[in-house]
């Protein structure tokens, strides 16, 4: 390559904001954002921290503001679920980590089998709860036949927006179902077949641009969902190459820089797609694995605008 005879500029220190949610201000989401911007730091990039309510997203005289505007960052990594204030930043020209689109297909999970779906990404067999209003009762007889017909209990039911497994139900008997299809009824969520061999135990991959940067497999004992946070135990796992594989594709298919992958293991302990965290929490898998997932995460962005 030819030289250039005038002085090049070094790369200017990349400024970032880091937008949280406001109403999440406990010990464990603020350790998480204390491992962002100490890896901001050491990597020489400013990251101010912003609560997604503290930013004031408005129109104002018929344009996209801020209250109080705010200077430009250069990026923006966006750890939070709030796809409207996503949106709103991106279209007053903000680069996002992770895209408004990719969280509001992570977020929820019925959007997030839709996007995977003729994709070759193996997952459950799974049926969505259509839309049903309030206003006239339904007879829920023929659903729960479809339902029943397709899979077999037990069957699982979640609904499409939760978190840590807190609203993930196992149905074992056709009264069971009724009555969480009763309790569910209103709100958005699915039906799955219950993938009897990853019984208490999963994987959770974190997924950077294209590698598995960590991986821990989480087990319970007492509980079909593995979740650490419902009691659930964590070990550094080793992926094979289709775990790692499946995590990767699953990631790129939803447009994520960066997710949380949580797979199952089939009857041959083949991988199948559980769901996709777009902003999942990064600090058990980092005491789990003792990869520093900010870091990664920093690096990438960093790599990707320098």
């Amino acid at each position: 390559e030819q030289m250039s005879l005038f002085p090049v500029d070094p790369p200017k220190t990349l400024r970032g904001w880091i937008v949280y949610n406001g109403s999440l201000v406990t010990p464990k989401y603020t350790e998480q954002n204390e491992l962002f911007m100490a890896a901001a730091q050491r990597l020489d990039i400013q990251l101010e921290p912003h609560t997604n309510d503290a930013l004031g997203a408005a129109v104002l005289n018929g344009k996209l503001s801020l209250i109080p505007s705010l200077e430009a960052p250069d990026f923006v990594l966006f750890y939070d679920k709030d796809v409207r204030l996503a949106r709103q930043l991106e279209l007053m020209g903000l680069r996002l980590f992770n895209s408004a689109e990719t969280i509001a297909l992570c977020d929820d999970k019925i959007m997030t089998h839709i996007a995977l779906a003729n994709h070759g990404i193996p997952m459950p067999k799974t049926i969505f709860s259509p839309l049903l209003f309030p206003v006239c009762p339904v007879d829920e007889g023929p659903f729960i036949d479809k339902v029943e017909k397709t899979l077999s209990y037990p069957v699982v039911v979640k609904e499409a927006f939760g978190s840590f497994g807190a609203q993930v139900y196992l149905a074992q008997n056709r009264d069971e179902l009724f009555a969480l299809r009763k309790k569910l009824i209103h709100k958005p969520h699915l039906y799955q077949k219950f993938v009897s061999s990853s019984h208490g135990r999963d994987v959770r991959l974190q997924v950077v641009g294209d590698e598995v940067v960590a991986a821990m497999m989480r087990t319970s004992e007492s509980d079909f969902r593995a979740n650490v946070s419902a009691g659930g135990k964590m070990v550094p796992f080793i992926p094979s190459k289709a775990f790692s594989d499946l995590a990767v594709k699953a990631a790129k298919r939803v447009g994520a820089h960066f997710a949380g992958v949580d797979l199952l293991f089939g009857p041959s302990d083949e991988p199948i797609l559980c769901e996709i965290n777009s902003n999942a929490h990064i600090k058990n898998i980092m005491d789990c694995t003792g990869v520093d997932v900010a870091d990664r995460i920093l690096r990438y962005i960093k790599n990707k605008l320098v």
